[in-house]
């Protein structure tokens, strides 16, 4: 069960109306925790596990990975405010999820409260309520006074009923990862929802960016246990690093096939194609917000004629309006390489929050008045991600025709240069008979006996030479740099 909703339209207070329904007297409470993200209660005998997702960061980065987040999705909407954008980018990404929506009009218990109203903008946005002749059923809640919460309750169980969910317990433990972090003192620590199996503590698990032996397994109210059942949230320790929000993970007999399973696999966008990223597969994840649609197209156009054989531009989210937190929460929970997604914004500007948010979470922000200057950005951002190139350049040829002292790994020789310009400094391959035998440095260059810095062809030199490889005369010297040039698309 998946929360989401506008800010401030009460997705937090309901959940905890629903909280202080569900425990009262001697049952444990103070169960929605910083890192959980995730609680369950029960009714009529059977389990419902909430997922809150302030600002759908988690919610849109699992759907984005291909992951079934929940089975049922609560929208939240506030019953004086009515649709907002927050709102609209909640419906669009259940839309996406293909989940069942249950609409709760939420505040109901203030006087200027207008849940018609509110259904009329719904259905606006393809979210028909059943009272108006669709098929989603709404429920009137408040949060403050309790009005609708076992109502609410009814119906997700009425909703899970007749779609059937259910959970096989005899398949292998895997769900969801839902939240992870890095804890000081118990190392990677993650959030899973389990979908089906039975999850052990001690057992082996695995996703596509970590693996390991469960360590400890916690219920949701931090409590030790010895097993999870479907649909638990659990919060467990002893995977060998972080694992990535939204991953699937799933039970393995021993480590050995868990590391195995240890891939990069997501979907990318490139056009209208969708690719799958190899292991050494660069990626620049992009948020666009722009001024008008026309902009969004045209944009996208130039991005997807970007040479991406190096680096593949994936546009996670583009849409019309101002920079906003939501848009800063999505880029932190897509990172590539390690860092944000890049928010690119085309004659818009930047809220506030977000701007503040954004530099407290170190996200990239740009904005841009002319698509050249844009496009221009993203192109230097792609040949920024590429690690420099080793590009070995080759400057001369040299043919050994006396040797002058031979030391333990110095020798001083003298040739006559076939090709190019000899300099020093540089590197050495020792050829004789067309087959490389050794390699070494060329510390200093003389002529006539004195120290010079090159000597081009047709002239002879001496080379002071370092390295294992003893250099007989005939030896062909092969002498070149190598460079560290910078990378490009």
């Amino acid at each position: 069960m998946v929360v989401l909703g506008h800010i401030d339209h009460g997705k937090t207070s309901l959940l905890l109306a629903i909280r202080k329904m569900q425990f009262t007297g001697e049952k444990p409470g103070g169960f929605i925790t910083q890192h959980i993200g995730a609680y369950q209660i029960e009714k009529d005998g059977k389990k419902i596990t909430f997922i809150d997702t302030p600002g759908h960061e988690a919610f849109s980065a699992m759907r984005a990975r291909g992951a079934k987040v929940a089975d049922i999705a609560i929208l939240v909407v506030d019953a004086t405010q009515g649709v907002q954008a927050q709102t609209k980018e909640a419906i669009s990404q259940v839309k996406l999820a293909k989940i069942p929506i249950i609409v709760a009009l939420n505040k109901i218990d203030k006087p200027e409260a207008n849940p018609e109203k509110v259904k009329r903008e719904l259905s606006k946005e393809d979210i028909l309520v059943e009272s108006l002749g669709g098929k989603i059923p709404s429920v009137l809640t408040s949060a403050k006074t309790g009005q609708g919460i076992e109502e609410l309750l009814e119906m997700i169980s009425l909703v899970a009923e007749m779609e059937g969910l259910k959970a096989d317990i005899s398949k292998p433990a895997q769900g969801l990862v839902i939240e992870s972090y890095l804890d000081s003192q118990r190392g990677p620590t993650a959030t899973l929802i389990l979908t089906d199996g039975i999850l052990k503590k001690s057992g082996i698990l695995g996703t596509f960016s970590s693996f390991g032996k469960v360590k400890s397994l916690e219920n949701f109210q931090g409590l030790s246990i010895e097993k999870a059942l479907p649909s638990d949230p659990v919060i467990i320790t002893g995977l060998d690093n972080v694992p990535k929000v939204g991953e699937n993970f799933k039970a393995f007999p021993d480590l050995e096939s868990a590391e195995n399973n240890l891939k990069i696999s997501q979907p990318v966008k490139k056009g209208a194609k969708l690719l799958e990223l190899g292991p050494e597969q660069k990626v620049l994840n992009l948020i666009l917000k722009t001024d008008v649609l026309g902009s969004i197209e045209a944009i996208e156009e130039v991005l997807k004629n970007l040479p991406q054989e190096k680096v593949i531009l994936r546009i996670l989210k583009s849409e019309v309006g101002q920079i906003n937190e939501s848009d800063v929460k999505i880029a932190k929970a897509h990172p590539a390489l390690g860092y944000p997604a890049v928010i690119l914004g085309f004659r818009v500007k930047i809220g506030p929050v977000a701007q503040s948010f954004a530099e407290r979470e170190k996200v990239k922000i740009m904005t841009f008045e002319v698509i050249y200057d844009l496009v221009e950005e993203v192109r230097k951002f792609m040949e920024r991600i590429l690690e420099p190139e080793e590009i070995r350049v080759e400057l001369a040829r040299v043919k050994i025709l006396a040797i002058f002292l031979a030391e333990k790994n110095r020798q001083i020789v003298g040739g006559k240069v076939m090709e190019g310009e000899v300099k020093k400094g540089t590197q050495i391959e020792v050829f004789r008979s067309d087959a490389l035998i050794g390699k070494g440095k060329l510390i200093n260059l003389q002529r006539d006996k004195k120290d010079i810095d090159k000597v081009i062809k047709g002239q002879d030199c001496g080379i002071l030479f370092e390295g294992d490889t003893k250099i007989e005369e005939g030896d062909i010297l092969v002498v070149y740099t190598e460079e560290r040039r910078k990378g490009e698309i």
